[in-house]
């Protein structure tokens, strides 16, 4: 096998990297043109196309950002050291570089409240899952104002229409790189899942992709149109401009990302519906815009892995020291904001958490709204889908991170011993619950079976992913009932 791989795409040729494994590398091929200067806050259009073999040895730019603040900024994994205009690429690993291989694909979207995150990022690399068969897309889309903010005279849901963009290109290119283009598998984590809970109603998005994984995030994170634009609105004023796209395609980039942070930092701060829309109970200003929750149906086409880990809003509480402030009276109040009789609904969270604290029960009813109930509602839409819950514990933090938000990100990448992983998981995480969940992924992109039953109303099958991880029926049955009609 040559140690510099060349591939074909439709715009012009790519030269790889192989490792000594055996696997190939092609990062920062471009799937679309720059989004900025006359096409700032446009749609995506297709890329220049280029002569002779292009050097895709090392990641591209990834999409301008506001870093995490502390502490998320050294616990969530994110490479924001390229950032830059030519940030629409994508990168592949394959062991199989060139035509003919026939091999599922997987592509995956990125999490970071759609204002953050980074396809590129070290965390992310394929290579454990090309070693295992399958071919391995991660993408860069734009983020914040630029890919979520609604404005006048731009398309919403820029990068949503980023996300299709580079399915449309794997379908076009993925078989010179080994890849089947009918055995497409897209996932992603928290903002990366709800969008595709987004792009499985999206008729542009239909036929890219055969299955999807859903990973701590559904289709119920969304902003209506009026709340987009009370958003957009806020950020102008802070801005000082009208909330249009000429008028902010005007500002120095550096200026809106200040802005962006600033707001993020207000919505925070301020959490009223009044000022913010349904923006206000999630601290996300930067969402796609939907007009109303849409589920897919059982004609959808799509085999759907979906599921959210236990104590997933841990990660907003414990290393900012919130979880130890929750009072009963903030406790209560959150019960009746997500839609809950605070009565019933804290009885029956009590009930297997007799001495949990306030702060505990709050993540337990944080979780479920956020993540859970939203998973097994897809679940429940699409016949067939496989559910799961990752409950394995974190040591950190003196072992009270628990099983939280992107917790699984390492052992389904297989890739548990980068260092972006140590400030959330520690030094000593299980491999072999990484061969597990690892392996669940791959089976389930090349076959459709993860390898535990389908989830059903008779038994709801749930894989729990633990030390000893293995299927359930009905986890915490009385607390699931309690959204229905609610969430």
């Amino acid at each position: 096998m040559q140690m510099e791989p060349v591939c074909m795409t439709r715009r012009g040729a790519v030269r790889g990297r192989m490792d000594g494994a055996g696997v190939a590398s092609f990062l920062g091929i471009p799937y679309a043109a720059p989004p900025f200067g006359p096409r700032r806050f446009r749609a995506p259009a297709p890329p220049a196309p280029w002569q002779g073999v292009r050097d895709a040895r090392d990641h591209g730019a990834t999409a301008p950002k506001v870093p995490y603040a502390p502490p998320f900024d050294l616990l969530i994994p994110e490479d924001s050291g390229r950032d830059g205009e030519n940030c629409l690429n994508l990168s592949v690993w394959t062991p199989e570089p060139g035509p003919n291989g026939g091999l599922p694909v997987m592509v995956w979207l990125h999490g970071g409240a759609f204002a953050n995150g980074s396809g590129s990022a070290s965390a992310y690399d394929g290579r454990a899952f090309a070693r295992d068969g399958v071919v391995c897309v991660t993408v860069n889309y734009r983020l914040g104002a630029d890919g979520f903010l609604s404005l006048e005279g731009a398309p919403d849901n820029r990068g949503l229409l980023d996300q299709i963009a580079a399915l449309e290109w794997v379908r076009e290119n993925i078989a010179s790189f080994g890849g089947d283009p009918d055995r497409v598998t897209v996932f992603g984590e928290s903002a990366g899942a709800m969008s595709i809970g987004l792009l499985l109603g999206m008729e542009a998005a239909r036929g890219l992709f055969r299955r999807a994984i859903l990973q701590s995030g559904g289709a119920h994170h969304f902003l209506r149109p009026r709340s987009a634009r009370l958003i957009a609105g806020r950020l102008a004023g802070l801005l000082g401009v009208a909330p249009t796209a000429e008028e902010f395609a005007a500002l120095p980039l550096a200026t809106l990302l200040r802005s962006q942070g600033e707001l993020r930092a207000e919505i925070g701060s301020r959490p009223d519906p009044a000022l913010w829309g349904e923006a206000a109970l999630n601290a996300m200003p930067f969402e796609p815009v939907a007009p109303g929750l849409t589920l897919p149906g059982p004609d959808c086409g799509v085999g759907l892995l979906v599921g959210s880990n236990r104590e997933e809003n841990r990660l907003f509480m414990v290393p900012t020291g919130r979880m130890d402030t929750i009072t009963e009276e903030r406790l209560r109040k959150a019960a009746a904001v997500y839609g809950l009789d605070p009565d019933r609904a804290l009885a029956v969270y009590r009930a297997d958490r007799t001495e949990a604290s306030p702060g505990e029960l709050l993540d337990a009813l944080a979780t479920d709204w956020f993540y859970r109930i939203p998973a097994l509602r897809l679940a429940e839409a699409v016949p067939g889908s496989h559910v799961y819950e990752f409950a394995w514990r974190s040591p950190q933090f003196d072992g009270r991170l628990g099983a939280c938000h992107a917790c699984e990100l390492g052992f389904v990448f297989d890739n548990l011993h980068d260092p972006a992983y140590l400030p959330m998981i520690g030094g000593h995480p299980p491999q072999a619950l990484a061969d597990t969940v690892h392996g669940a992924w791959v089976a389930f992109a090349g076959t459709g079976d993860p390898g535990w039953p389908a989830y059903g109303p008779a038994d709801r099958t749930t894989m729990v992913f633990a030390d000893r991880s293995g299927p359930v029926d009905d986890p915490r049955p009385a607390e699931r009932t309690l959204w229905d009609g609610v969430r």
